[in-house]
């Protein structure tokens, strides 16, 4: 295994070649840093236009199917979620060439059924963060993307048939809200997020999801209950201790859902590929530069 910077490896390698192979990406939560059953083959540090992403991208490889991992908050756990650079988590994913990102968080439970310890696939998102940057464009570039199908459903397809496979404990379509931290809810706020039609509470997946869809990219996450929030009546309340030690059981089930369906993935046609057809509004006589010089992975199709 070597350490590379980006440009390092288009001097020593055939980046383009590498990068075509990549098409996978994952995106670890707390607690998922690592996968079963991967190689690892490299780590590669990627400068954005953006800024640095949380951590340098690992590259692995599954039976011959190479993917890019990053660390989240770090591998050392020292970025808050407000903190997150994701336009440039998102971006560098992108500039490896990843067609297909899978998410993997924590998460409290906001229903009875989903007990901590079951693994859900969302497909509804409800936005209750503050101030998060959640766009590539703007700087001479104005898109407006469609968003009323936030997660990728092939990927949600996917999950649900590797959990029934593996005798897994699931639940699909349900609502993850997302809400700002880094303290946990108040319990009159756990049981706002109920009544506005919340199943699952987290703090990670906007605006990576946003940014994923304007990089044409397929999106999909695999949450991890931890905990019921605070909503329950004479439950002792969430803390780090209780997600720490239901994460060590749940985060082995999500990778072998990881490892199941990493072979599966295909990259027919999807909708999420091509969400900047009809989203970008600018004319493009008069897209400036700069914004087309740091959108350029993700403009590079109609370039």
């Amino acid at each position: 295994m070597g350490y590379y910077s980006l440009d390092e490896y288009k001097k020593n390698k055939n980046m383009e070649l590498f990068m075509e192979e990549i098409n996978i990406g994952v995106i670890g939560g707390s607690g998922v840093y690592n996968l079963n059953n991967i190689k690892t083959i490299d780590e590669i540090e990627i400068n954005t236009p953006f800024g640095s992403p949380s951590d340098k991208y690992i590259i692995g490889e599954l039976n011959g199917i190479k993917l890019a991992f990053l660390s989240r908050h770090n591998r050392s756990h020292k970025i808050l979620p407000s903190e997150l650079n994701n336009k440039a988590n998102i971006y560098g994913f992108k500039k490896l060439g990843v067609k297909s990102l899978i998410g993997v968080s924590a998460v409290g439970s906001l229903k009875e059924e989903i007990a901590p310890s079951h693994i859900v696939f969302p497909d509804q998102i409800i936005d209750r963060t503050k101030g998060r940057d959640s766009s590539f464009f703007g700087n001479g570039i104005v898109a407006h993307i469609g968003f009323a199908e936030p997660f990728c459903h092939n990927l949600n397809t996917l999950f649900e048939e590797s959990a029934k496979k593996l005798n897994i404990t699931y639940h699909k379509n349900k609502t993850y809200v997302c809400m700002e931290g880094p303290a946990f809810s108040t319990r009159a706020e756990s049981n706002f997020h109920r009544s506005i039609g919340g199943d699952i509470i987290g703090m990670t997946a906007i605006p990576e999801a946003k940014l994923a869809r304007e990089a044409e990219i397929c999106y999909g996450i695999i949450a991890l209950s931890t905990d019921y929030d605070c909503w329950r009546e004479n439950e002792e309340a969430v803390t780090v201790e209780m997600i720490v030690e239901t994460l060590h059981k749940n985060s082995e089930t999500a990778k072998r859902i990881l490892v199941d369906i990493i072979p599966k993935l295909n990259y027919k046609d999807c909708t999420c590929r091509h969400c900047l057809d009809t989203a970008i509004i600018t004319q493009k006589n008069v897209w400036s530069d700069k914004a087309v010089k740091n959108l350029d992975v993700i403009l590079k199709r109609f370039i």
